[in-house]
């Protein structure tokens, strides 16, 4: 029996709580085979990003060819693409494998407002990657970037939505799915003063990706998804001062 692996592309977190390494772990929870593809090196820990180094587009290419059709990849996800570039290889390699559902997380504006990938990315994202996605999973600010919310993201790209915290009805952030005929919420309940939450998003794209490589839908993936997200959370724990990472 071939067991099924998920592939994680995007950039390494040398503190570990975010991008490839928030990635791996979860796939490893999930009891899933992780392969990777890194775009990026960069120096952080929770507090801010100190350097960020960026491989050559040749690289990330060689990376995809020794994964793409060698495992057995049913899933994979996607996360911040800073080279134009780079996501044209990415698309043109991706667009060969149908048959892999593909969980693109636009992460193109910081918690802060800060903006993390140039305009001619974030145009080369709309026009060669998120139309090849199964599921795309903007914030708001990064949703409202791509021309609206989950409907009208649909209407435009063709694919599947989350809307992180898509609906607040008051004070509460509500997670938006529409995938062309109906509109699903999804919520859960608030953690209070939680140790650690860096890393949720990319932890949440790679948890969807593993639901979909284990032959869930949509909605039950997100669902599967969110409550791993929760559980991670509620688990966090210390590893320096002040300093926590994401738990499962």
């Amino acid at each position: 029996m071939i067991r099924p692996a998920v592939l994680t592309i995007a950039g390494s977190d040398s503190g570990g709580n975010a991008g490839i390494q928030a990635d791996l772990r979860t796939f490893h929870a999930y009891r899933l085979h992780g392969c990777s593809v890194i775009t990026a090196l960069t120096a952080q820990n929770p507090f801010k990003v100190s350097a960020i180094h960026l491989p050559p587009v040749d690289f990330v290419a060689a990376q995809l060819d020794a994964v793409l059709g060698v495992y057995n990849i049913k899933a994979l996800k996607i996360g911040m693409l800073s080279d134009p570039e780079v996501i044209d290889v990415i698309a043109d390699r991706l667009a060969k494998h149908p048959e892999i559902k593909k969980v693109v997380d636009p992460v193109m504006i910081a918690t802060s407002g800060a903006r993390l990938i140039s305009p001619a990315a974030v145009e080369r994202l709309k026009e060669k990657l998120i139309p090849l996605a199964t599921l795309v999973t903007p914030n708001l600010p990064e949703a409202e970037e791509l021309g609206g919310d989950a409907k009208a993201l649909y209407d435009k790209f063709g694919v599947a939505v989350l809307v992180k915290g898509g609906h607040r009805i008051d004070g509460r952030a509500i997670d938006v799915l529409y995938e062309g005929r109906d509109e699903f919420l999804f919520e859960l309940p608030k953690i209070t003063s939680p140790v650690s939450t860096h890393g949720t998003g990319c932890t949440l794209s790679a948890a969807i990706a593993s639901e979909l490589a284990l032959g869930k839908d949509l909605v039950q993936a997100i669902t599967g998804a969110k409550s791993y997200v929760h559980k991670a959370i509620a688990n966090s724990y210390h590893v320096g001062e002040n300093c926590g990472v994401l738990d499962f």
